[in-house]
């Protein structure tokens, strides 16, 4: 399922200008889980999401909406319509999922081609860190092709969404980018 946020940075940071985020992501690469994650530091166990919900989640002083997606196949082409004014979007990857990041990789380059995303921060979240047979955050950059990306800022980033590892380093280091780009 896909996350689009919107951020209201409510610290001053941005002044009253809201800040709109996208999560984004193939069906259970956990986007869901680092939703609960940030919202309440504890795993729910999710379904996955048909249609969308909305929800207002608070991180750290971050207050934002979240329009929580469906990720299935069937719903992607609707990914589109939530992405003018987007000023950042979290692409969600399950590095475990080997036979899938061909299919990762076709969705984020399709996503970064359009007109609306063109000065949209990257971070990338190289989640299922904790599985056994995850690919590192190098071959999962590599694998996304995400080196030969050209004027655009990127990150990518280990996370395990389960036991909540590396998800405040990735939200500090977008929050010091947005900051950055005032």
């Amino acid at each position: 399922m896909a996350l689009v946020h919107h951020f209201l940075l409510f610290s001053g940071l941005f002044g009253t200008r809201e800040m709109r985020i996208l999560i984004l992501g193939l069906d259970g690469a956990g986007k869901t889980t680092i939703l609960y994650r940030l919202q309440v530091g504890e795993v729910v166990t999710t379904i996955p999401t048909i249609g969308f919900n909305v929800e207002t989640v608070t991180y750290k002083n971050l207050k934002f909406q979240v329009w929580d997606l469906g990720g299935q196949t069937s719903i992607r082409p609707y990914w589109r319509c939530y992405y003018s004014n987007t000023d950042a979007v979290i692409y969600v990857v399950d590095s475990s999922d080997r036979d899938r990041m061909g299919i990762s990789k076709s969705e984020l380059v399709a996503m970064l081609e359009e007109e609306e995303l063109k000065k949209a921060i990257l971070v990338v979240f190289a989640n299922k860190q904790d599985m056994g047979q995850a690919m590192t955050p190098t071959e999962v950059a590599n694998a996304l092709g995400l080196p030969a990306l050209k004027d655009r800022k990127w990150q990518i980033f280990k996370t395990s969404a389960t036991k909540g590892t590396g998800l405040d380093e990735a939200m500090e280091w977008l929050v010091e980018s947005l900051k950055s780009r005032q």
